[in-house]
């Protein structure tokens, strides 16, 4: 049995097309087998591609690079730290990197905690922190080129891809 007072954070990078569902049911399982019994509430965010660019283009595919090793620990600081400050008592961070297609998951989320609104709580911060402090480096592919992104929006305005 894992200790009560801290969270389990289970941190992955893959390459390969996320299936939620089984994701979800996975991690459960494994953690019924550490906690014992699971925390009450489950909070949940599945991210996807969208289908445009942000200048508006049709996406042909978000290419996503990363420094493995560094990436992994500095996901894994964001979820201990949203954990802490919401009394979670565990955190599912799965990120995809490489070439993703439109309308395929690029990220699942979840979070347990004893309480409804914790668990909402913290896996909105631990979304925006994901967003904004991550490390990785996003390119946008429209037609045969492509656009690097800075943070949310592009790096300069350019015309049409």
């Amino acid at each position: 049995m894992g200790d009560p007072k801290f969270p389990t954070i289970c941190i992955s990078l893959v390459h390969e097309s996320i299936a939620p569902g089984e994701l979800l049911d996975r991690w459960q399982s494994r953690l019924r087998s550490c906690l014992g019994e699971a925390p009450a509430a489950t909070s949940l965010f599945i991210g996807r591609v969208r289908g445009t660019t942000a200048a508006g283009l049709a996406l042909e595919a978000l290419e996503l690079e990363h420094y493995p090793g560094m990436t992994e620990r500095q996901l894994e600081q964001l979820a201990c730290s949203c954990a802490e400050r919401h009394g979670a008592k565990a955190v599912l961070v799965v990120h995809r990197v490489g070439r993703i297609r439109p309308g395929e998951a690029i990220v699942v989320v979840a979070v347990m905690t004893d309480r409804r609104g914790p668990a909402q709580r913290c896996c909105q911060d631990l979304l925006e922190a994901l967003k904004h402090e991550a490390p990785f480096w996003k390119r946008e592919w429209a037609g045969d080129a492509g656009r690097w992104v800075g943070g949310n929006t592009p790096l300069e305005e350019c015309p049409q891809l």
